[in-house]
């Protein structure tokens, strides 16, 4: 297949008064009028992950997960989980007892919705502007349609399989019986009535801002789109009610703090893998890599193997904290990371994932080989970040597919699907239960250093999503890259740990590398004990990461846009 034109790598965008950069040029865009209509970056950004819905359709639904973090220009930081819970009417042994202990494609899986409450709940706290005013881009695309990219082209063909099994999704996703092509006009009439009718609760409701962004809400969780959703699942086995959804709210959630060198990371807490991100960087100071040429093989090796011990750490431990006692203190303390970093061997990769260094390792499923990798799962997510006039800071990871849920007829949207992010037996600390958030892989991220400057910063791309930042963030600040060389500099990345995606695949000492290094670092990380696969350039399984900095010394917002997808950067 030859490469879209979209993958030419990026420059650096650079400019002085707000800047959004998304995963399509026309949610950035969307997002882009809002900031030079004088909204503020939470109007922009909550517009700007509503469009992603639309655009990036195989990818994120608009009634998925959207977390997010906000980090204001005050210095006050916030997150919002933008997660569902399981329905409180699940038996908690359901797929152990009655499904084998898997997690079956279908209705089964699905999650309360938590993206339009999470939009909406950042729009009441923190932004200025009307929901219609900020999905009205959304509906418009939904409603008229988009020209078909490769990427949107490429995904719905690897997933037709999925979106036959229900008329619903074969509808939208497979028009006139087939993948839409490149180029075609891609139209969601259903899912643009459905934010309409949000649109127009919100302006019955009269009143003040707030008055009519909770009218929008309560149209989707209490109103006709409840029933819509409800009645499906009443007549089709699933376990969502009425109560589920009207009592649902995103959780406002601290953010996880932690030093290196003159930054301080903002992470989402341990209920996502975000925690993680910041150990890895923990470790790789600890066990030293200065003097460690960027790419080399003596390089690669010692993040994957940080990057393994961090996965043990998240399989072992992490979970719902409402549910699961996550040692998020010890885990990212000075013993352990030193523990973890001494556990390096220079020389020979770990063979698979690392036990638990404290508490109770997890059983691990059978290891198997890529060639034997048994399913095509959902799509990888979207992301946007942006930076405002003022110093405000958003960053988020709307997600969700469409091709192993259905859609609820005459809406448009998949109620989440994020239950396949948990692991089918409730002992296990991501286990199921009624009430519990999946261990999600979104983790929008902020970086705020010693000076005043601010990093905003993401990517979709499940288990890959922690690892291309990591790589993205090191290439910027401890090589010295700008920051669209940083994400366009290629990647690599290790796959020994349990997939957080049902069925849970698992790549003992697997690493694919992009088919941009030297054949002599293949060879020495073979030597080493690593499987080494390849990758083609510039693949979207590398991830994608968007990127914001807004350096202090300078006052200019410098924005990066990953050429592995059609994403873009917008800078005033």
């Amino acid at each position: 297949m030859t490469s879209p034109t979209w993958l030419a790598p990026n420059p650096t965008l650079v400019g002085t008064r707000h800047s959004v950069s998304s995963g399509h040029h026309l949610a950035s865009a969307a997002a882009f009028a809002i900031l030079e209509a004088g909204g503020n970056a939470v109007d922009a950004g909550v517009c700007a992950g509503m469009a992603l819905a639309v655009l990036h359709a195989d990818e994120v639904n608009f009634a998925g997960v959207a977390p997010l973090m906000i980090r204001l220009a005050d210095g006050t930081a916030v997150s919002l989980d933008g997660l569902g819970v399981w329905p409180r009417r699940l038996p908690a042994d359901l797929f152990m007892s009655e499904h084998g202990g898997t997690i079956p494609v279908g209705v089964l899986r699905t999650v309360v919705p938590a993206a339009p409450d999470a939009w909406i709940t950042a729009l009441r706290d923190h932004g200025t502007m009307t929901f219609a005013r900020v999905a009205a881009a959304a509906v418009r695309l939904a409603r008229d349609g988009f020209p078909v990219f490769p990427l949107l082209a490429d995904g719905i063909a690897k997933r037709q399989a999925g979106y036959l099994r229900w008329a619903a999704n074969a509808a939208i996703y497979l028009p006139g019986g087939r993948p839409p092509r490149v180029g075609e006009r891609f139209v969601q009439a259903d899912l643009a009535r459905t934010i309409q009718t949000m649109i127009d609760a919100e302006e019955r409701a009269g009143g003040d801002r707030v008055t009519g962004l909770e009218a929008a809400r309560a149209a989707f969780y209490e109103g006709e789109i409840a029933d819509r959703i409800v009645a499906w699942h009443e007549a089709n086995g699933g376990y969502l009610r009425h109560d589920d959804l009207a009592e649902f709210r995103s959780r406002r959630e601290p953010v996880v703090e932690t030093r290196w060198r003159d930054f301080t990371l903002l992470t989402c807490g341990a209920w996502c893998q975000g925690p993680i991100l910041a150990e890895a960087l923990l470790i790789l100071e600890r066990h030293g890599i200065d003097g460690l040429a960027h790419n080399s093989a003596a390089y690669a090796h010692t993040v994957v193997e940080a990057l393994k011990g961090v996965f043990a750490d998240r399989e072992h431990h992490f979970g719902d904290p409402e549910f699961v006692d996550v040692p998020l203190d010890r885990l990212l303390g000075d013993e352990h990371v030193a523990a973890r970093a001494a556990a390096i061997d220079p020389e020979r990769a770990f063979a698979g994932l690392p036990p638990a260094l404290f508490g109770a390792s997890q059983p691990l499923p059978e290891a198997i080989s890529a060639d034997e990798v048994r399913h095509i799962g959902e799509g990888g997510t979207s992301y946007v970040c942006v930076v405002d006039r003022w110093g405000n800071a958003f960053s988020a990871t709307p997600s969700d597919g469409a091709s192993t849920s259905p859609v609820i007829p005459g809406t448009g949207i998949v109620p989440s699907l994020r239950g396949l992010q948990s692991r089918p037996d409730p002992a296990h600390p991501a286990g199921v239960a009624p009430g519990k958030r999946p261990r999600l892989t979104p983790n929008p991220a902020i970086a705020v250093r010693d000076d005043g400057s601010v990093l905003s910063f993401g990517c979709p791309g499940g288990d890959m999503q922690v690892q291309a930042m990591l790589q993205v963030f090191l290439n910027a600040f401890h090589f010295g890259m700008e920051l669209q060389e940083a994400v366009n500099a290629p990647r690599f990345s290790t796959w020994s740990f349990p997939n957080s995606f049902a069925p849970f695949d698992y790549l003992a000492a697997h690493v694919f590398l992009e088919d941009r290094f030297d054949p002599a670092v293949h060879a020495e990380l073979a030597r080493r004990g690593h499987d080494v696969r390849r990758w083609p350039a510039f693949t979207r399984d590398a991830a994608a990461v968007e990127a914001i900095y807004l350096d202090a010394r300078t006052g200019f917002l410098a924005s990066a846009a990953d050429p592995r997808q059609p994403a873009q950067a917008v800078v005033a």
